[in-house]
Parts: C-alpha cells; sequence; structure tokens
C-alpha cells in the first residue's frame, strides 16, 4: 500500500507512526517532493490533503486519522507483516 503525505502535517506523522508501531508494510510517499506523485493522488482521491492511503486494490482513504485509518484497514482485510 501507499501512503501520501506531507512531512509536516501531524496527522501524517501519526499515521505513520501507527503503521510503523504496528508493522504494516508501505510506501511512504512525500508528495511535496514528487509533483507527479501529488497529481496522481488528487486524482485518485479528488482532493489535496493528506495522508491519503492508496491500497493495490485501488481502494483509497483520504485525509484520515489513525481512527479511521484502522476502520478501513479491518473493513478491506489489511493485515500487518
Amino acid at each position: 500500500m501507499k501512503l501520501y503525505v506531507k512531512t509536516w502535517c501531524p496527522w501524517c506523522v501519526d499515521a505513520i507512526d501507527w503503521l510503523r508501531a504496528r508493522g504494516y508494510a508501505f510506501e511512504l510517499i512525500d508528495v511535496l517532493a514528487d509533483s507527479a506523485a501529488y497529481a496522481h493522488m488528487r486524482t485518485i482521491s479528488g482532493q489535496s490533503l493528506t495522508p491519503t492511503l492508496e491500497l493495490p486494490t485501488g481502494a483509497v482513504l483520504p485525509d484520515f486519522d489513525v481512527r479511521q485509518l484502522e476502520k478501513f484497514l479491518a473493513q478491506h482485510n489489511i493485515t500487518a507483516g
């Protein structure tokens, strides 16, 4: 899965810490350092807010907090490891 972030964003830091603490594998993408990734994130999510999570299935969770992240991963049967 891909996690699109802006490094100064507190919700992004929370999401990164939450995923790492639980052992989830993810690709971290700084959208401010990669304009093509930022454009892609805007296309898939319809917005410009971070964090945004993209699953390999194409499911997208835009602009979330860790409670929403946990629920989204459970709904999509995504487990750590």
